[in-house]
């Protein structure tokens, strides 16, 4: 039995998402990324005595709704406190946070692992400001800080120790990622760190329940890394347990380049943050009229939306989970739908053509230059068979791409692609192939009957893409079979 086999893996997540406010969470300094640095800063986030803190209400509306969406309990009686701990780039000296009393208790992911659906605990979502960040590589002798990020809110999303490999934890952080887009709480950009994972991992023996020495890897900056990171901790710590050596609670970082991680700092003990309540910031109260009103105003969630496509619209499993996981792309398909009743065909455009279009591109459907009443008439020119959608694909789709204002049949018809239906002119094809290759139809009258799609492939080539290839095959098999 390999020794991975023996060992179960237990992960537990922080993911912080940075909200979608205009402001920061308790001043009105502006949250915009990309400006220069320390433009976005004033008296308040300088941390200029006297100054005092004021909380953003949207912060809190965008945290009650993320937890409404994971089915969280909302704490209806709620206060920040301070955590005291060696910030760098918060001016301070230490961090406003709600982790004593976090906004949302309890609640569910639900993640898919092919067909397998789980539930992943969550332990709490809370408010807390980012801190600024430090640049290590504008001067070599100083540390330069940033203070642009200082104050933005973040919503920090805390698993229970409920993930047991790098598959649950990349499907975790995916729906995460996919939720925060959906509702516009976060716009889940892990390159530009407004979205950030810290990944706790420990192994033990299955069977056993208490929980192995955990190590924390820091700030996982790509869906992918969280993964990578956690495949090397689980062997790692595998292989330390193998060869007696004992694990060594830590924080490490991830190196991606080289796919492994490294020791940042050991971590004997829990830091006591010395948490006490914020003096300059009042407690406040959620209402049940306010989280009634926020739950209204919620649109239809991802998974419901994906199970609802399935069940009304007969789409495969791969095309719900694409359209659901952007709602401007389920938006779209929606406004598709009202021009045609070829729902299938509309989520391959989507998943295939469509979807390659935007990632080359690096665009979002929002800026999709073909209109949904266009789209559904090159759907429907293809279903009716008029064009082949190989000759949709790669001649009609690009012309629309460049001017989406022209009508796909209109396009079809000046490139003289309308598929020919003429039964004199398909039986003239045919005719021409058959008699070019005797050798082969000699082969077929011998029982090797699957040369029908060598046929077929050369009467499409003859007639440049234009032949209707279903009548040909008909035409094909009353022909050979005289």
């Amino acid at each position: 039995m390999p020794e991975t086999d023996k060992y179960e893996a237990v992960i537990g997540l922080e993911v912080h998402t940075q909200l979608l406010t205009k402001s920061k969470l308790f001043c009105g300094d502006s949250a915009e990324f990309g400006n220069p640095p320390n433009t976005n800063v004033s008296a308040i986030s300088l941390a200029h005595p006297g100054t005092l803190p004021k909380m953003n209400e949207k912060a809190v509306e965008l945290a009650i709704k993320l937890g409404l969406a994971f089915n969280s309990d909302i704490v209806r009686d709620n206060y920040f406190a301070r955590k005291n701990y060696f910030y760098p780039d918060l001016p301070k000296g230490y961090q406003v946070s709600q982790h004593t009393t976090p906004i949302c208790k309890n609640g569910n992911v639900t993640i898919s692992i092919g067909e397998k659906e789980r539930k992943i605990i969550l332990n709490r979502i809370h408010l807390e400001e980012d801190a600024g960040k430090s640049i290590h590589d504008v001067d070599e002798n100083f540390t330069c800080i940033d203070l642009n990020r200082a104050g933005v809110p973040l919503l920090e999303i805390v698993s229970e120790p409920d993930l047991h490999s790098s598959e649950e934890a990349f499907a975790y952080v995916t729906e995460i990622r996919k939720m925060v887009r959906h509702l516009d709480i976060c716009d889940g950009n892990m390159e530009e760190g407004s979205m950030r994972c810290d990944a706790n991992v420990s192994v033990r023996l299955k069977g056993d329940t208490e929980l192995g020495t955990k190590v924390e890897v820091k700030n996982l900056n790509s869906i992918r890394n969280v993964k990578k990171a956690i495949d090397f901790e689980i062997k790692r710590l595998i292989d330390l347990l193998e060869s007696g050596k004992p694990v060594v609670q830590e924080t490490r970082s991830f190196d991606a380049s080289q796919g492994t991680t490294f020791s940042l700092r050991t971590k004997e003990e829990a830091n006591d943050y010395r948490y006490f309540p914020e003096p300059d910031l009042a407690p406040f109260q959620i209402s049940e009229e306010q989280i009634l009103s926020i739950r209204e105003s919620m649109p239809e969630l991802p998974l419901a939306l994906e199970k609802r496509l399935i069940r009304e619209y007969s789409l495969s499993t791969e095309a719900a989970k694409i359209i659901s996981a952007d709602k401007n792309m389920a938006a779209w398909f929606d406004r598709i739908i009202g021009h045609t009743k070829n729902y299938k065909a509309v989520s391959n455009w989507i998943i295939g053509p469509v979807k390659s279009f935007l990632n080359e591109n690096n665009s979002e459907i929002e800026t999709f230059p073909i209109s949904s009443e266009s789209m559904a008439a090159l759907v429907d020119l293809v279903e009716e068979g008029r064009v082949s959608f190989g000759i949709a694909c790669s001649r009609i789709f690009p012309v629309l791409l460049n001017s989406g204002e022209k009508e796909p049949f209109t396009v079809a018809k000046e490139l003289n692609l309308l598929q020919e239906k003429n039964g004199d002119t398909l039986q003239q094809w045919i005719d021409d192939v058959l008699s070019s290759m005797p050798d082969k139809v000699l082969e077929y009258k011998k029982g090797k009957k699957n040369l029908t799609g060598l046929f077929a492939g050369e009467v499409k080539k003859k007639s440049r893409g234009k032949a209707d290839m279903k009548a040909v095959i008909e035409l094909l098999n009353q022909k050979l079979n005289q």
